[in-house]
């Protein structure tokens, strides 16, 4: 098979991972930066010119599409899916998981656990109305442009909430404010799912005085055995959202675990050097055994619609 990394840069820990592993599994394997490619698009049907040249004979792609580059990023998905390619992760599920209200909406509708949310459309004086929906200080401001830890506020007390609140609303920024879990002790999970599968997952502790965990904010990670509760969870999360590949954020309470976020193009240093596990390989594998079926479904197709030449 010829598989496609879609990366913006080739010496990224991730993207040099996936094409050791795709090459390791006899595959030929070929970074392609997304941001660079021109969409086609007329009667003959799409195509992409990557370099000059058009893209073809490829069967597979995987996604590695940075938040700041979304929009067109899922365009260049989207026009390989049209093209007959297949895709580790759907265009439109990285779209739908981008959207942090709209995924949070999702994940609500499917019953799943997470912090009490709350999402308005700001009116003068309705700071307090909207700390008070949460239970309270302390209470967490998020922007919901915000990636990778940046954007996250904790505000210890009902007044700090609000100046952050108001002055995020004189920004014209768009945020969600969300109950504070003070049980899980600036530490969360990453649950890292490939086909309905919990593959490998680690538990990221903040730094000293950090209440973000994030390993880009200094948080360190070592691995853990998930509960049944947790592993339910990170799968119900990915599913929901249609996520083949995901990185689901949890954080433990007293009520059992309760979802930040879902990655659509989760990391794979922290995880990998964490647990020791071959994340890489098992998403080849994934395209293998997806690859495969398709092929199957195909042949079959071409022998039903053709029976005299069997």
């Amino acid at each position: 098979m010829r598989i496609a990394v879609l990366s913006r840069n080739s010496h990224l820990y991730s993207t040099k991972r996936l094409v050791e592993a795709i090459k390791e599994a006899g595959h030929e394997a070929m970074v392609v930066d997304h941001s660079t490619c021109d969409l086609i698009i007329e009667q003959e049907g799409p195509s992409i010119i990557y370099k000059g040249e058009k893209l073809t004979d490829i069967d597979a792609i995987i996604p590695r599409i940075g938040a700041s580059v979304t929009f067109y990023g899922t365009a260049v998905v989207r026009q390989f899916e049209l093209m007959g390619t297949f895709s580790a992760v759907e265009s439109q599920a990285i779209v739908r998981s981008r959207d942090k209200l709209r995924s949070l909406q999702i994940l609500s509708k499917a019953g799943l656990g997470m912090p009490k949310t709350a999402f308005t459309n700001f009116s003068k004086g309705g700071e307090k109305a909207l700390i008070e929906r949460v239970g309270g200080a302390p209470l967490i401001i998020k922007l919901l442009e915000g990636t990778q830890g940046l954007g996250v506020v904790l505000a210890e007390t009902k007044k700090a909430g609000q100046s952050v609140i108001e002055a995020f609303h004189g920004l014209k920024a768009r945020i969600i404010v969300q109950e504070f879990i003070k049980e899980a002790k600036g530490a969360d999970i990453r649950a890292f799912v490939v086909n309905g599968k919990v593959v490998g997952a680690m538990k990221r502790q903040g730094a000293e005085g950090e209440f973000r965990s994030n390993l880009h904010r200094g948080g360190m990670a070592t691995v853990i055995r998930l509960s049944k509760a947790e592993r339910i969870a990170a799968l119900g999360a990915a599913k929901a959202l249609g996520l083949d590949i995901a990185g689901v954020d949890m954080l433990q309470s007293e009520r059992g675990p309760l979802i930040l976020e879902v990655n659509s193009s989760p990391g794979l240093e922290g995880i990998e050097k964490a647990t020791g596990i071959n994340i890489a390989g098992e998403i080849v594998k994934f395209i293998e055994e997806a690859v495969g079926k398709i092929s199957k479904k195909r042949k079959t197709k071409n022998e039903q619609n053709n029976p005299d030449r069997h």
